[in-house]
């Protein structure tokens, strides 16, 4: 064998002209991240961190901590898909009067698909996914998930899938499609590159993982509530988790098996997706919408649980309407696959198809609307407190209901047809997403941080973080309804039209806010850990919330509740205020909690190299990968993990600072 196939052999598609050495911002780009990333890999192991890191976080099985990672995986990534927001409204902000702007148009078509990619799969999914794992057990009186050890090897899944779109930056390109990947424009003829396969495997290997962390988390929602909580005294954000994680394992399926196809119109020259031997790219449109759509209530649905929790807890309230807004979440989430037409209402459906998806997604705006009234009706004559939690609550009100009126304005298929290429939909979609979504997130973070950590985050910081936010999204998004109203079409790089300048630079503006918006809320995070003694509460419960997680001490043990809690109520710290909560002094019971355990990470570490074997066509890399990943597998269903048993002092100790919460929340 000749050196050159010998390379192919062992390297694939992988050269050195696979490197971006000639795009000056990936290599600057590359420069910051590698500096970065040696200046933080020297700090730990000076700090000596290395094997905490590994004993205590990387290898948990203790859902709390796999939580707290999901969420600061969302919050790393966030800097990385804003960073390319960013770029595109810079870009579009000079590129007028013949201006070229300072992307070209191979660079620029990366951005926005990444941007989309990332935003989506790995900013919202790991923040919401986060809030779930972290509070769903304690709120239903869980001492951890169904399965401690999938929820680990879903996290790490997560995380190579993050890997995969982060390595794109450096090594190879990202797709060039779009954030969904349409054919023909991602079949190999018009994407012969790796961009598409990048996409491809970042999304299947992250897929594995949040489908086994719904699997995970409807197993213990359904079989692993305390005593007496009944489905109808679940609290609400368990409600909308319940329903998120059926949303889960009933779309992200439909997610994989589209992505299989194209793989496989890509690597082995099916045609599926294609107008050749009875192909059809619309087949791959509806596959992918069927799972798009549900994908946005998967976002949103445990943003409306926050929400209302962080209602009922600063209005000093039970929340109203309690059945009401159980079935509203029931409703929506079953309208939310009868809706998917309407991503496409343009492309030749019919007017009676058009019609009756045009009529579902307007009724899926009534459930939503009367959980918007809900929460009023459940600050109406309540002794309101403006926190940070309830400030996120208002925004997302006042926010939400613009991007609200302007969805079911493109519900109406006519003028969908007008408006579905512009940025008009664009804003659309950033206001039910950031309004929603993202508002919600960050409402949960500050809500929960005190139960995790014990101590709360700085108040002015956080304002700070929020008005930047709320003020710099509505210059930066409320220009763009304008822009679409004008006829200014999406994904453009370059304008001809100097007149739209200034609503660009208007918009460019807003970013440059919510940028610093974001970094207020890094230095937020890095004041509340310096000044942590002066935040800490000495009940460790700093808001009086209203459910059940508030029954054991801030931040929680290992175990979560050393007696699992009765439940009588739907307003779990109201009631067991009442009935006069007192600790168990007979009864303690051994209570074994399953070891820590690496399998996980090598799982996904290996999944990881499969998937980027496939993607450079290192074939050898695949094999070996793929067969050391079902030797590790099988190997696992041996492992008898060694189980601890906690002391019974400590015990006393978690029913002591139970105790002390309740006396002093009187």
């Amino acid at each position: 064998m000749s050196s050159p196939d010998l390379i192919k052999l062992i390297f694939g598609r992988l050269t050195l002209e696979s490197l971006p050495l000639h795009e000056p911002i990936v290599v600057g780009t590359f420069a910051v991240v590698a500096t970065g990333g040696l200046a933080l890999f020297g700090a730990l192991t000076y700090f000596r961190l290395w094997g905490y890191l590994w004993r205590e976080w990387f290898t948990t099985v203790d859902h709390k901590r796999i939580g707290i990672m999901y969420m600061i995986l969302g919050i790393v990534m966030l800097l990385r898909g804003f960073a390319d927001a960013i770029m595109m409204r810079a870009q579009q902000a000079i590129a007028f009067g013949g201006s070229e702007g300072y992307l070209n148009a191979h660079h620029y078509d990366q951005i926005f698909t990444a941007h989309g990619v990332i935003m989506i799969f790995f900013v919202a999914m790991p923040l919401v996914t986060g809030l779930m794992n972290y509070v769903v057990p304690l709120q239903i009186g869980a001492r951890d998930v169904s399965f401690p050890f999938l929820n680990n090897f879903s996290f790490w899944m997560t995380v190579g899938g993050a890997v995969l779109v982060m390595a794109s930056l450096f090594i190879g390109e990202f797709a060039r499609t779009g954030w969904l990947a349409y054919p023909p424009l991602s079949n190999i003829g018009y994407s012969p590159d790796v961009g598409v396969d990048y996409y491809i495997w970042g999304l299947q290997v992250a897929g594995v993982g949040t489908t086994l962390s719904g699997i995970n988390l409807i197993c213990t929602i359904v079989k692993l509530r305390a005593p007496g909580m009944t489905m109808m005294r679940m609290p609400v954000f368990t409600w909308t988790s319940l329903c998120t994680n059926v949303l889960i394992v009933a779309s992200f399926p439909v997610l994989t098996v589209v992505l299989a196809l194209l793989s496989l119109d890509r690597y082995v020259g099916t045609n599926f997706f294609t107008n050749d031997f009875g192909g059809s790219p619309m087949m791959y449109v509806n596959l992918i919408w069927i799972w798009g759509h549900p994908e946005v209530y998967i976002l949103v649905l445990p943003a409306f649980g926050i929400f209302s929790e962080v209602t009922s807890t600063f209005s000093g309230k039970r929340l109203f309407g309690y059945t009401s807004m159980v079935y509203a979440t029931v409703v929506i989430t079953i309208l939310s696959y009868l809706v998917w037409l309407h991503h496409f209402f343009t492309m030749g459906s019919g007017a009676s198809v058009n019609s009756f998806f045009g009529i579902t997604t307007m009724i899926i705006s009534i459930p939503t609307g009367a959980k918007m009234f809900n929460w009023l009706f459940t600050m109406y004559r309540g002794r309101i407190r403006f926190e940070l939690p309830m400030m996120w609550t208002l925004a997302f009100m006042f926010t939400f209901v613009i991007g609200g009126m302007t969805g079911v304005l493109l519900a109406v298929p006519p003028a969908d047809f007008v408006l579905h290429n512009s940025l008009f939909l664009i804003a659309h979609f950033h206001n039910v997403i950031i309004g929603g979504v993202v508002f919600g997130a960050f409402a949960g973070i500050v809500y929960w941080f005190p139960k995790a950590f014990g101590f709360r985050l700085d108040p002015f910081w956080g304002r700070v973080s929020f008005w930047c936010w709320v003020t710099g999204f509505f210059f930066a998004f409320m220009p763009l309804y304008v822009l679409g109203l004008m006829g200014v079409t999406r994904r453009l790089r370059v304008f001809d039209d100097p007149s739209l300048q200034i609503w660009f630079i208007v918009a460019g503006f807003g970013a440059a806010l919510i940028f610093v918006g974001i970094m207020a809320m890094l230095v937020q995070f890095a004041v509340s850990i310096l000044r942590r003694e002066q935040l800490r509460d000495v009940t460790g419960d700093p808001w009086n919330a209203r459910t059940l997680e508030w029954a054991t001490s801030s931040p929680p043990p290992d175990y979560n509740f050393a007696f699992t809690p009765v439940v009588h109520d739907n307003d779990a710290w109201w009631d067991m205020k009442r009935r006069g909560y007192q600790r168990p002094l007979t009864g303690f019971k051994p209570i074994h909690m399953p070891s820590n355990t690496g399998t996980g990470i090598i799982l996904a570490g290996l999944a990881t190299a499969m998937a980027f074997g496939l993607i450079w066509y290192m074939w050898w890399l695949a094999a070996v990968s793929f067969i050391a990943l079902l030797v590790v597998a099988i190997g696992h269903t041996f492992n008898y993990h060694r189980d601890f048993d906690i002391p019974a002092d400590q015990i006393v100790r978690t029913e002591d600072a139970r105790t002390n919460l309740l006396a002093g929340a009187k």
